[in-house]
């Protein structure tokens, strides 16, 4: 009818929700990522963990926390050490991965079967959360007899947490300190403890195995 009010339409956007601020990609990982990126300058591979690409800055030696323990007093106070599990993960310089085969046979480890390995050139490992504040674990060892408990919830932790700002290359084992100061820890001298510690490992869990499972040599 003429004259008649037309039907109020209400704009479909006034019941749309204003346009939400995209949320980070990987939330609360997003800023241990940039803080890996930006505050140290490591490598990582986004994902969920997050990971550290190994081979560029630095090679990993992977050990368990038990036999770890004793060769803390062969690195550098700020060579970095990360927990995961009841795995110790010492950092040593870029390239020894390659060389700790040759190392074992050198110092005659080689034949027997050790429970350490390395990490080198193309590998990955989860990266430890971001120290909060002093980071309590900052310059700790772990207590003998409870080895690897820092680490026992699963999550890759920090022992001993990397410094940002400082050059991470200065304090990592290496081949090339063989005869060097205090500021230059030894690759040698760390891998033979640690070969040394794995032994006895595993040698006191054969002990404590049934008599029948030695003989086995399980």
């Amino acid at each position: 009818m003429f004259g008649a009010p037309h039907p109020v339409i209400a704009s479909a956007s006034r019941f749309l929700p204003l346009p939400r601020r995209p949320l980070d990609a990987a939330g609360a990982s997003g800023q241990v990522r940039r803080w890996y990126e930006n505050e140290l300058g490591w490598p990582t591979v986004p994902g969920d963990p997050l990971r550290l690409a190994v081979g560029v800055r630095y090679d990993v030696l992977d050990v368990p926390a038990e036999a770890g323990h004793a060769a803390l007093r062969r690195l550098a106070p700020g060579s970095p050490v990360a927990l995961h599990g009841d795995r110790m993960l010492l950092l040593m310089a870029a390239g020894s991965a390659e060389e700790l085969p040759g190392l074992l046979e050198w110092l005659d480890w080689g034949s027997l079967p050790l429970d350490l390995g390395a990490i080198g050139a193309g590998g990955l490992m989860e990266a430890p959360s971001r120290p909060e504040g002093d980071a309590p674990l900052r310059g700790a060892s772990l207590p003998p007899g409870r080895p690897g408990r820092a680490g026992s919830q699963g999550a890759a932790v920090w022992l001993r947490p990397p410094e940002p700002g400082c050059e991470v290359e200065a304090s990592l084992p290496t081949l090339s300190a063989l005869g060097g100061g205090r500021n230059a820890p030894d690759l040698v001298r760390l891998v033979h403890t640690v070969a040394t510690q794995c032994h006895r490992v595993r040698l006191r869990r054969a002990g404590a195995q049934p008599p029948a499972l030695r003989a086995q040599g399980r």
